[in-house]
């Protein structure tokens, strides 16, 4: 059974070598994360290096997702690198205070903290472990009464509660970090803590500029952002529903029903979507994942996300390779229970203005009423897998293209699966013999089985998907 639901894995110093990230590709590691909130563009750049030596080794295709700091909305360092805080405390947060935090103030990365908060807001820290109530601002000092206390260690998050810090979403390291997401030929580039389209817009026009061809992807992770979703959504090529800081902002209780209409709204705009934050958290330290991170995985499946990722647990965890092949294993068990007819509901309600996209729709009707064995997509940019990919015909997509970068962006599509295809010749009827022998030679179809398929007539270029045809391999030897 071919796996519907990709996996993205996140790179740190437990898979940052080539034989350890052979391990987690062979596993079934479809995208890899590398986080620019650590190392240098040479690390970056070198890590790439090793991802692709990584995944030629293993005959598969990898794609690589740049993920961008974002503003650092966080304190600053501690004299003894923690304090333990208890509820009644007064604590200070002070913009202005340059030397090491003490039991009773520290300093902040985030200097704009006292123009964005009131007395009566509510801060939380270190992902909602730490609860403050503001009491008074003066100066550049925010002044705060502990409600929930515990460990404060060095370079934890803020976050106001409901929202409304006004840091913007790319700093002067992200805009240096873009050039280096260019230059390493990211496939997708995700931008931390958007508010709004423009953030959007921005990033992207920054992206061309540095001569980068990246799918954006905005994490929503900010309560502004959850008023404006749709325009983000539509400003973007993909979302990340990232649960961390959302889930601190909003309140944990609202994130999974923001979750389900995150991935419904996503898919109804053709963009794609990744469930990420603590999906298999206790795998760090330990080798099977708890009933309860089974079902967090198993839900994202049904709520139809593109995928699903993973952050600590493969970055600086101790059983990354386990973890992947639990969320294989938990990814394949819930395809499974994926209920039929999503096809025949979708096309009852949509209209195509598009040649392609009506041809892409058509094939997954055809798919889902005859008895297939795969749909194939002769495709170089990779729209008609992406408008494929929305909904699930039953039977697996495969996506031939001459583009390499369309192969690795394609990594990231649910139920597309991509094969480097060079036909012989401009002929389509050789273009289709040149793909029967393609999808023979990897053993993905045999004679006599019927596929879908479709290609444009003005072969190798793009956008000029105009054909559906439905084969029976083999027919063509004849």
């Amino acid at each position: 059974m071919l796996r519907r639901t990709k996996i993205v894995a996140t790179l740190g110093p437990a898979t940052n070598d080539q034989k350890s990230l052979e391990a987690i590709i062979h596993a079934g590691v479809d995208v890899v994360r590398m986080n620019f909130s650590h190392g240098s563009a040479q690390d970056h750049v070198k890590r790439a290096e090793i991802v692709r030596a990584a995944a030629a080794a293993t005959g598969r295709t990898v794609g690589i997702l740049a993920d961008l700091q974002g503003p650092k909305i966080r304190v600053r360092k501690f004299e003894n690198d923690k304090i333990i805080l208890n509820p009644g405390n007064k604590f200070v947060l002070d913009a202005e205070w340059s030397a090491l935090g003490t039991q009773e103030c520290v300093g902040l990365d985030y200097k704009e903290l006292p123009n964005d908060v009131v007395t009566g807001d509510v801060l939380l820290l270190n992902d909602g472990m730490l609860e403050f109530t503001v009491t008074e601002v003066s100066g550049s000092k925010v002044i705060c009464v502990v409600v929930r206390g515990g460990v404060l260690s060095n370079n934890k998050g803020i976050n106001r509660k409901g929202g409304g810090l006004t840091a913007p979403a790319l700093t002067d390291k992200d805009k240096e970090d873009i050039k280096t997401a260019a230059l390493i030929g990211a496939d997708y580039l995700a931008i931390s803590f958007p508010r709004s389209a423009d953030d959007m817009h921005l990033a992207r026009d920054l992206m061309h500029a540095a001569g980068g061809k990246s799918l954006l992807m905005a994490k929503i992770e900010r309560a502004e952002a959850i008023p404006v979703l749709a325009e983000i959504i539509e400003a973007s090529d993909a979302i990340m529903v990232a649960r961390g800081d959302l889930s601190v902002e909003v309140g944990d209780a609202a994130v999974p029903g923001l979750q389900k209409k995150m991935i419904k709204m996503a898919r109804a705009h053709n963009k794609l979507v990744i469930t990420a934050t603590q999906m298999m958290e206790s795998m760090i330290t330990n080798p099977i994942p708890t009933r309860a991170e089974v079902s967090d995985v198993a839900n994202a499946v049904l709520d139809g996300t593109d995928a699903v990722m993973l952050s600590a647990e493969t970055a600086v965890g101790d059983y990354p390779v386990e973890t992947i092949d639990a969320m294989v294993r938990i990814c394949k068990q819930a395809e499974k229970e994926l209920e039929g007819g999503e096809v025949d509901r979708r096309l009852e309600h949509n209209k195509f203005n598009r040649i392609d996209q009506s041809i892409a729709m058509s094939a997954l009707y055809a798919a889902s009423h005859f008895k297939v064995k795969a749909i194939v997509a002769l495709t170089q940019s990779g729209s008609t897998a992406l408008w494929m990919s929305r909904l699930n015909a039953g039977v697996p997509i495969f996506a031939l293209t001459p583009t390499e970068g369309t192969l690795s962006k394609v990594t990231l599509f649910s139920g597309v699966h991509p094969i480097s295809f060079k036909p012989s010749s401009q002929d389509p009827r050789s273009t289709l013999i040149d793909a029967e022998n393609t999808l023979l030679s990897r053993g993905v179809v045999n004679d006599g089985d019927l596929i879908v398929m479709t290609i444009g007539e003005a072969i190798g270029e793009s956008g000029h998907t105009n054909t559906m045809k439905i084969v029976c391999i083999g027919d063509h030897r004849k």
